[in-house]
């Protein structure tokens, strides 16, 4: 049974023109494109997004850079989404992500970590409404 997730393309990699490489290996990964976005998150928006981080002491640094540059915010979908564009994606520190993963190639460091990916199908669906209507899901 096919299931979503959620990404979004991180402003490091935007601005340094990886979107199109990330976006090629989501697709050649079986992942099917149900939504995407280019945008540009506020602050108070990235605050909004990131709300349960707010007690940790790198909320602060965590909007201001996802608020720094252009995003690109995309619902995903594939059998197994979650977990397996979690693998695709790798771990969070790109020094211990698995060769091949996006972090991997992509990702300067753990806080530019060129993408953000669902950690379960619950948040899954309610980042991804957080960014598309209904009306923009396919």
């Amino acid at each position: 049974m096919n299931n979503r997730t959620f990404t979004m393309i991180k402003p490091d990699a935007t601005q340094k023109g990886h979107t199109g490489g990330i976006i090629d290996m989501i697709i050649k990964a079986g992942f099917t494109i149900k939504a995407m976005k280019w945008t540009k998150l506020t602050k108070e928006q990235a605050g909004a997004f990131y709300e349960v981080h707010k007690e940790r002491p790198f909320y602060g640094e965590l909007v201001n850079f996802m608020s720094s540059g252009p995003i690109v915010a995309a619902v995903l979908e594939k059998e197994n989404a979650v977990a397996d564009f979690r693998k695709l994606i790798g771990a969070t520190d790109p020094a211990k992500a698995d060769e091949g993963t996006i972090r991997k190639l992509f990702a300067a460091s753990v806080g530019e970590n060129a993408v953000h990916g669902s950690d379960s199908d619950e948040n899954a669906a309610i980042e991804g409404s957080f960014f598309f209507s209904g009306l923009e899901l396919f």
